[in-house]
């Protein structure tokens, strides 16, 4: 029996094949992915893309475009979402997951891209009856030609609420992020409708791909030589890529002389490696040190000085790509599996000690879109212990006079400060460093002592530092 015969369809209009789209196909793929698996975007997409590079007639043009349709919709999702929920006639939680992802994908085509909007209706239908059958193809097609009534600014009018009703609210919607998310960084932000509007407006663009020249093994001239590199704005040893581009074919990056590592991360190894200390500057602790990137640095500046550099990492997987980071670092260092928490060498051992501490990774909601969604207020809860152990063992393991560096991925005050308050209270002989006058240049980082970047204010990751002086 042929394929046609087997399929249902109108007297006189024989069976159609539905158009298989491979970028579609590839950016609904990595959707899934991230809905089924709990998988990031950010290390789901690359090997899709490289697949269908080499199945060949995929260029560089699709791959953008499919790296668009995934991170545009996961920024986009809460909006979207909104969107959706106003053109089904269902609660949106009883629409299967594939099904929504069609759709998420095609709002962000009619509503965030200049795709045309037969195309993208189409496109979307075609897609629809590929992955997920004809029949859904058609409610898939009713309600995006629902979404295709408005343009972005007239759903928000209708789907968000005046923002002089719920602030809230109206800015979680517009700018989707979480409720609870918005109401944590504008607390940060110390209030005022202008910033947590750029903030959020922030987390929803594409950022660049920073490298990262580590000292004694690449320098920023070679990195500049590649296509539309310029220098970074803040670290000497930052190179912004500003179209993007595939870092693993960069021989720096391939041959781990240089590395991917937002400014931010590279701010924080530069002031603690330049904060003062009274004594000797010998022995330095990353204790934190997985997957690699902080470590790296640090090793190659602890070796300008003629430091020592032992990376601790608890997991041995992660201390595996510390390894990697590290491998061929100018100078001695030393990489080990060893619980932060719990640390195996002798106390006051070292002069210097970064603990970038595990954290809920709000301030790097432009690399990774989709923990806005995943996380929880009650997560918080989690992290606050563990957050505060690897601080009290950090300055258990610097000596009298060393300097400790508290630094996270997160702006929430209650894994930043509050975190450095309560072991403080209870670590009498330490005092804060004002971390501000060692990171020359860099404009608004706040009343001090320790500091907060900001992606709409710096176009870096929401990276603090807190750095502390154990004084007996």
């Amino acid at each position: 029996m042929s394929e046609q015969s087997r399929r249902p369809h109108k007297p006189g209009k024989p069976y159609r094949r539905p158009h298989k789209d491979p970028v579609r196909i590839l950016a609904f793929d990595a959707l899934r992915a991230v809905d089924e698996r709990d998988a990031y975007a950010n290390l789901v997409l690359p090997p899709l893309l490289r697949k269908a590079r080499e199945k060949g007639g995929f260029d560089v043009r699709d791959a953008a475009l499919a790296t668009e349709l995934v991170y545009g919709t996961l920024r986009r999702q809460g909006t979207y979402d909104a969107i959706i929920a106003a053109c089904v006639d269902r609660p949106l939680r009883e629409v299967d997951p594939p099904v929504l992802d069609v759709l998420s994908l095609g709002a962000h085509q009619l509503l965030g891209t200049r795709i045309p909007t037969h195309a993208a209706v189409s496109a979307s239908v075609e897609l629809a009856r590929v992955v997920l059958g004809d029949g859904r193809a058609k409610f898939v097609n009713a309600v995006l030609r629902k979404v295709a009534q408005h343009d972005l600014d007239g759903w928000l009018a209708t789907v968000a609420p005046p923002y002089d009703e719920d602030p809230e609210d109206h800015l979680a919607i517009v700018h989707s992020h979480p409720r609870w998310v918005v109401s944590a960084l504008w607390d940060s932000l110390g209030g005022g409708r202008a910033g947590i509007e750029d903030l959020l407006e922030a987390d929803n663009e594409r950022p660049e791909v920073t490298l990262v020249a580590r000292p004694g093994r690449a320098d920023t001239q070679e990195l500049l030589r590649e296509d539309a590199a310029v220098p970074g704005r803040w670290s000497p040893y930052a190179v912004r890529l500003t179209e993007g581009g595939e870092p693993g074919a960069i021989d720096a990056v391939r041959e781990s002389r240089a590395g991917v590592q937002d400014e931010g991360s590279q701010l924080v190894a530069l002031a603690l490696a330049g904060a003062p200390l009274d004594g000797p500057d010998e022995k330095w602790l990353d204790g934190c040190a997985g997957p690699g990137g902080k470590a790296a640095l640090l090793g190659a500046l602890a070796a300008q000085r003629g430091a020592v550099l032992l990376a601790a990492e608890k997991q041995p997987h992660r201390a595996g790509l510390v390894a990697r980071a590290l491998h061929g670092n100018p100078g001695p260092y030393q990489v080990v599996a060893a619980d932060g928490t719990r640390p195996p060498w002798r106390p006051g051992s070292f002069d210097r000690v970064l603990v970038d501490v595990p954290c809920t990774g709000l301030g790097a909601l432009r690399r990774r879109p989709e923990a806005r969604w995943r996380r929880r207020p009650e997560d918080l809860e989690g992290f606050a212990p563990l957050q505060r152990a690897l601080l009290r063992g950090a300055l258990d393991s610097v000596r009298v006079g060393g300097v400790v560096g508290y630094a996270t991925c997160s702006p929430h005050l209650a894994e930043t400060r509050a975190v450095v308050d309560d072991v403080l209270k209870q670590r009498p002989h330490t005092e804060l460093i004002d971390a501000r006058p060692l990171l020359p240049g860099v404009p608004a980082l706040g009343a001090g002592p320790d500091i907060q970047l900001w992606p709409h204010l710096h176009g870096t990751d929401a990276m603090y530092l807190a750095l502390i002086r154990r004084t007996a």
